[in-house]
């Protein structure tokens, strides 16, 4: 499935995004630096690129005013979508101010909502959404899992293969009971019959 990338000026996080022709890659203001520094390909750059310093010089440039009800990742994910993209994998959007991490985490939830899927990948970190579904994680996926509600409850929910397991529970905004599970070297799945669930993934300590 195709996949369109997002490129943000945070924490750049683990690994890098290595998009086929298919993909698309969108560089968000400082992002179009983070490409330029690791030979990514960028094929459109969108911002008000008061954190780049300057307009870069590239065949589809989108400049933003910098007063705008859309966050450039906002805008960025429009685009994506306009263009037939479900599936979007985000980098440096992570680990600077909160308030912009969890502005992306309401975008992962919007983009749930209308089925579609995203994952925002940090430094240590990653986050993803999901919506009335299951989400099932190879045997290899290391480190904690943590599962809080979205939402005023989300039921029906379950987690299979984890050091913690739950069946058909419910969960609230009001208690985390889902915080810091543990993936161990098995098969895991996260389900929810109905509602919205936040997943964040972190990595252990050395």
């Amino acid at each position: 499935m195709k996949v369109c990338y997002i490129i943000g000026a945070g924490q750049f996080g683990d690994g890098l995004p290595r998009p086929f022709k298919e993909d698309m890659v969108i560089a968000c203001d400082g992002g179009f630096g983070h490409c330029a520094e690791r030979g990514i390909r960028v094929d459109m750059a969108v911002g008000d690129f008061d954190s780049l310093g300057y307009v870069p010089k590239h065949p589809q440039v989108a400049v933003l005013p910098p007063e705008k009800d859309d966050t450039d990742t906002g805008w960025a994910i429009k685009e994506g979508w306009k263009r037939g993209y479900r599936e979007f994998v985000f980098y440096g959007v992570t680990g600077g101010r909160i308030s912009h991490t969890m502005a992306n985490v309401q975008l992962l939830a919007g983009l749930a909502a209308k089925g579609g899927h995203g994952i925002l990948v940090g430094e240590g970190v990653w986050y993803r959404v999901i919506y009335n579904e299951e989400i099932v994680f190879g045997k290899e996926e290391e480190g904690y899992l943590s599962v809080f509600c979205l939402g005023d409850e989300a039921l029906g929910v379950c987690e299979k293969g984890l050091k913690y397991e739950l069946d058909h529970a419910r969960l609230t905004k009001e208690y985390p009971v889902g915080v810091s599970n543990e993936f161990i070297g098995k098969e895991s799945r996260v389900a929810v019959r109905e509602g919205m669930l936040l997943l964040i993934g972190e990595k252990k300590g050395d």
